[in-house]
């Protein structure tokens, strides 16, 4: 059964040591925060980069991106607006060092 297109990979120069994120509550579910996700709000909104700049640094689509952006922004905010927490893995990514 296919679930739509696949996603291509896309490229990502940063890991975070920290990987999940609680609240100081006992929190209702965990996000999943994909790496390239992560990546996306990094290089667009940590460091201040256009969505075209970022997009060609990632390798993909400005509408890849800013998909990326869209779900990661979604995500954070339900975990805490919900007191949920937050883990970082998985995706379809490769490290550029």
């Amino acid at each position: 059964m296919s679930r739509g297109r696949r996603r291509c990979r896309r490229w990502v120069e940063f890991l975070p040591q920290a990987t999940s994120y609680h609240p100081n509550i006992p929190y209702n579910g965990v996000t999943t925060l994909l790496v390239e996700e992560l990546e996306a709000i990094r290089l667009v909104d940590l460091l201040g980069m256009s969505q075209q700049e970022a997009a060609a640094r990632m390798g993909i689509s400005q509408k890849s991106l800013w998909n990326d952006l869209k779900n990661a922004r979604f995500k954070i905010a339900d975990a805490i607006i919900n007191g949920k927490a937050i883990q970082i893995a998985g995706g379809n990514y490769i490290l550029r060092r």
